[in-house]
């Protein structure tokens, strides 16, 4: 698949509140000392399995937090918002993630001479999911560059394993699956927010004080199967990277 103008809006949280919303198995990570919850809309294109040609495309927007297992960092996803049913309802059977469906509309202007700027507007339409409304506007503020290892900018978007649980009860299996992409290009943003309740509907306080906002034009990215992470090698180790 290929994500395209993707934003990351990242506010510092309360690794406290953070900690009470995770499964077993998984520790909240941080990077000089502060967790953070990410908001991250784009556009998913080009998607199929390699080999068979794909096509369908569609805006997505997750919520998410950086975790820690055995020294691996990966992502911990809340909430996914995608316009698209048969992708909910694959992604859902496939990756146990959590993902609702929603109206979402994307909207990418760039003028000669202006830094792009990509306007998005959501609405969560799945039933029996809590309702969340997110609506703001990207614009690059910089110029391109690649993340150093061990930057903040690193920590916030490259990570190559991710999280879920499957099964309901008192006793879940968490599995984890990885993703791999090349580093992002990226460019710092900043953000105009005029609706945004997705915190509310994960049960968390909205985070306090400005986000750290970042604007990338996209990347190829491979998300592999998921498994219980007991199941022998570890699946969600990705080659080096930052």
């Amino acid at each position: 698949m290929r994500w395209r103008d993707a934003a990351f809006a990242h506010w510092p949280a309360d690794a406290t509140a953070l900690a009470r919303v995770l499964p077993d198995g998984l520790e909240v990570a941080t990077h000089d000392g502060d967790a953070y919850l990410g908001v991250v809309p784009f556009v998913m294109s080009e998607i199929g399995v390699p080999g068979v040609p794909g096509g369908r495309s569609f805006p997505e927007l997750n919520l998410r937090t950086y975790v820690r297992r055995d020294g691996e960092r990966g992502v911990y996803f809340l909430s996914l918002d995608a316009a698209d049913r048969l992708g909910v309802d694959v992604a859902r059977a496939l990756y146990a993630l959590p993902y609702y469906r929603a109206e979402m509309r994307v909207r990418r202007v760039e003028a000669d001479g202006d830094p792009p700027a990509v306007t998005v507007r959501s609405r969560r339409t799945h039933r029996d999911a809590p309702p969340a409304r997110f609506d703001a506007t990207c614009r690059a503020t910089g110029a391109p560059f690649t993340p150093e290892a061990g930057s903040l900018a690193a920590f916030l978007t490259e990570n190559y394993a991710f999280y879920a649980t499957s099964g309901r009860g008192s006793d879940p299996v968490l599995l984890r699956g990885r993703i791999d992409h090349e580093p992002w290009t990226l460019r710092p943003a900043a953000l105009d927010v005029r609706s945004n309740t997705l915190f509310r509907a994960a049960g968390l306080d909205r985070p306090t004080g400005d986000p750290v906002v970042h604007y990338s034009p996209g990347a190829a990215v491979t998300a592999g199967v998921v498994r219980p992470v007991d199941a022998g090698a570890p699946l969600g180790s990705a080659p080096e990277r930052p």
